[in-house]
């Protein structure tokens, strides 16, 4: 797979094709079908459009014509419902979406002519295609913006109870209806567009709790963009800790690839997952004694110690176990690379003793660098990263005692690691790194690519 500079972990539904760069941001890429799809929920299934026409004014529709000649009046005509609703939706490279709305609005009112009073019923087909475009990007919000609204009537229906109906009628309501009904059906599409682009870019706008560490904001990192294959969103999240700090990295935006017919594609940058780590793994430093019960190879860890330890040393020789700290020094670093992911951490190993008069005696002092195996997965929404040991190399940074030569140490010091401190690395990151619901498409069947 071609790679970009700036690694990232990319997850999709379905696979990508050998030719497509890895992402270097949080982005998602939407396919015309998922657009659709989630227009069509938002403003057909779910009766928008119908509440929003309920509240049409029709005007009046009088002319001359009908039986023998007579004035014909048509009052209070109102919408009744909305038949048949289907939308189609077609991506606008450079512009936005063009989407169209084909729909039977039935509509009822008082028919008189001449001086025949009585119920009148109308069927007419309705196209409305709206342009639509987003503009005025800034602090990640956008401004939505319908253009070029057209509404096209088609075959008109019109029945009285007498069944006592003239082509002229006919003429008349064809001929006010063509003038009258676009002027106050595109108002309503772009209220309704307008709603719907509040209730759907508040799904990539929103607030996300990290447990009780924080909370990632998610956000536009830039406008959204079209091309003949998909609709692009370009997120970015600003990662803060409780108490209102925000931990800081690039928020660069970033490309996305060609779709291919996939529902949904998101990337996340390397900087952008090193913030959340540095959320996530928030470990205290962990003291205690060098006890089986608290460390399978304790026995051996404070034999080998022990055995460098010089002779003369009296503060060092009694029955009491040493004790042990484990520190993290710094914050976790994820690096990228193809297919690959690994976590980097720095930990302080001290092992001392406590003096009668409550001093500590440093035996030794170790600094231990891991690179950590990540496995990456989806899981209920959320990124999650399994650790393993991947290598891991020692120093040694002192010793209150003169210790020099750490060599027997490193293999135990390895295992103190993995059955204490990795356990409670992955415990830490068990929760996950939360992903928005992106146009409320849920994250299911997702394939992993780094």
């Amino acid at each position: 797979m071609t790679m970009l500079k700036l690694f990232g972990i990319i997850f999709f539904c379905g696979l990508l094709s050998p030719s497509q760069e890895v992402l270097s941001g949080l982005s998602c890429a939407i396919s015309p079908e998922a657009v659709q799809n989630v227009l069509s929920d938002a403003i057909l299934q779910n009766g928008l459009l119908q509440q929003h026409l309920q509240g049409l004014v029709l005007p009046n529709i009088m002319g001359e014509g009908g039986l023998l000649n007579s004035p014909t009046s048509i009052t209070g005509l109102h919408l009744v419902k909305v038949q048949l609703p289907k939308m189609s939706v077609m991506l606008l490279p450079g512009i936005g979406v063009q989407m169209t709305i084909i729909a039977k609005l039935e509509l009822s009112g008082n028919c008189l002519v001449g001086l025949l009073s009585e119920l009148i019923d109308i069927i007419v087909s309705v196209n409305m295609t709206a342009n639509i475009k987003c503009t005025n990007f800034e602090s990640g919000a956008v401004q939505v913006v319908v253009e070029d609204c057209l509404c096209i009537l088609g075959a008109i229906k019109i029945k009285l109870l007498s069944g006592l109906l003239s082509l002229s009628v006919n003429e008349i309501v064809l001929n006010q209806l063509t003038a009258t009904l676009p002027g106050l059906l595109c108002p309503v599409v772009d209220i309704v567009v307008n709603i719907v682009n509040i209730q759907l870019l508040g799904t990539v706008n929103e607030v996300i709790p990290v447990g009780t560490a924080g909370t990632i904001h998610y956000r536009l990192a830039s406008l959204p963009f079209t091309s003949g294959l998909f609709l692009g969103l370009d997120l970015d999240g600003v990662v803060k800790q409780v108490g209102g700090s925000i931990i800081p990295h690039d928020s660069s935006p970033s490309a996305l690839p060609p779709l291919l017919d996939k529902l949904l594609v998101l990337g996340l940058r390397q900087s952008f997952v090193n913030a959340a780590l540095c959320l996530l793994v928030q470990i205290p430093e962990q003291t205690f004694t060098c006890t089986p019960d608290i460390f399978s190879g304790a026995a051996r860890l404070q034999e080998a110690i022990m055995a460098l330890v010089p002779a003369e040393c009296s503060a060092c020789r009694g029955t009491r176990p040493l004790s042990i700290k484990l520190t993290l020094a710094g914050n976790p670093l994820i690096l990228l690379e193809e297919n690959k992911a690994t976590v980097e951490l720095l930990v302080i190993i001290q092992v001392f003793v406590r003096r009668l008069d409550g001093s500590i005696l440093n035996l030794v002092l170790l600094k231990a660098d891991l690179s950590l195996n990540a496995h990456v997965s989806i899981a209920g929404g959320r990124l999650v990263l399994g650790l393993s040991l991947g290598s891991i190399s020692f120093s040694l940074e002192s010793s209150d005692v003169g210790i020099s030569n750490i060599s027997s140490l490193k293999p135990l010091c390895s295992n103190l690691l993995v059955e204490l401190l990795v356990p409670r690395i992955n415990g830490a990151l068990n929760i996950g790194i939360p992903l928005p619901n992106v146009l409320n498409i849920p994250l299911v069947n997702v394939d992993v690519r780094i």
